[in-house]
């Protein structure tokens, strides 16, 4: 199969869950018949070199994003034929690209949690508060920041208000029963160790709302003592997957889970752009882009619906 009907398979996969693909499509057509004319059967580096060398010439920023278009096509042909090549994201001047997210299994989320829990304080509210934030990240897909601002009135009837959102957006997030139940014994027992109510919802040991810079330092504690980073002398955060990488994960398996549960992508994907307060569908969808079993069950059921059709 060539390049061109490959192209085919992929927009139509991509079309499938709500892609706008005007731009992607003309710039990859012209890639395809590029590649069929060289009499290419994978794609490869110098391959895309030879089709941008043969272009008119345009600013980095249209070539950077030339190369992004061409990269998701031969990463998705790569989980095909391992014979194709991704180019690699600094090939051009000027390429920046958002960075592949850990997904953290559910085996480390626990650990991270455990570890949290375990974290060393007088009156054991930094373990106690450090473990249900992260969880609640964990399960909710909340911006770090989002989480930090929650007052102690943002809990009512099992569902999350949400008043700090990007670009200052408001959003009401409904809660499973098992993650208000928590959220409800946390409270109780910030209460009694404070000897009343503050005003934030999560509270360091002082009875302040926690800082980003600290929590992200506790995070970075709990990795270090689980193995996820290495560890650090003189307190310093190491490098490995982040905080926010909780909230990729949440996405990553929701949108995993609809696959294999059999519920429409398409039709769900609007939810959880608003769950998770994007501003831009496109930054949900990105998802599918960035993390490669996700392209692979597209794929499966973009093929299984075309098998039923026919």
């Amino acid at each position: 199969m060539n390049v061109t009907s490959q192209l085919d398979r992929y927009l139509g996969v991509r079309r499938s869950l709500g892609y706008d693909l005007r731009t992607d499509e003309r710039v990859l057509r012209r890639f395809a018949r590029f590649t069929d004319q060289e009499g290419a059967a994978r794609i490869d580096t110098a391959l895309f070199l030879r089709w941008d060398a043969s272009l008119p010439d345009v600013s980095t920023s249209t070539r950077s994003a030339r190369l992004g278009k061409v990269r998701l096509f031969a990463q998705w042909l790569s989980n095909i034929d391992p014979a194709h090549e991704v180019p690699p994201r600094g090939l051009l001047p000027g390429h920046t690209g958002r960075s592949r997210p850990y997904i953290y299994s559910e085996a480390e989320i626990t650990s991270i949690i455990a570890a949290a829990g375990a974290l060393p304080s007088i009156y054991g509210m930094r373990g106690l508060t450090f473990s249900t934030l992260f969880g609640l990240i964990a399960v909710t897909g909340l911006r770090i920041s989002e989480a930090l601002a929650l007052d102690h009135d943002d809990l009512a009837n099992g569902v999350l208000r949400v008043r700090r959102g990007k670009l200052g957006k408001e959003r009401l997030l409904p809660l499973d029963p098992t993650v208000v139940t928590r959220l409800v014994a946390y409270a109780a027992e910030r209460d009694r160790l404070l000897g009343s109510v503050p005003t934030s919802f999560f509270v360091n040991c002082k009875g302040a709302r926690p800082t980003d810079c600290g929590t992200r330092y506790n995070f970075a504690q709990v990795c270090q003592h689980i193995g996820l980073r290495a560890h650090q002398r003189y307190g310093r955060h190491g490098r490995g997957p982040r905080i926010h990488d909780l909230r990729h994960s949440f996405a990553v398996r929701t949108m995993i889970n609809w696959y294999r549960t059999g519920k429409d992508p398409a039709r769900e994907m609007i939810r959880l752009t608003t769950y998770l307060g994007h501003t831009d569908p496109d930054n949900t969808f990105w998802y599918l882009e960035a993390v490669p079993e996700l392209l692979d069950l597209a794929m499966a059921r973009a093929t299984s619906c075309g098998e039923t059709d026919q």
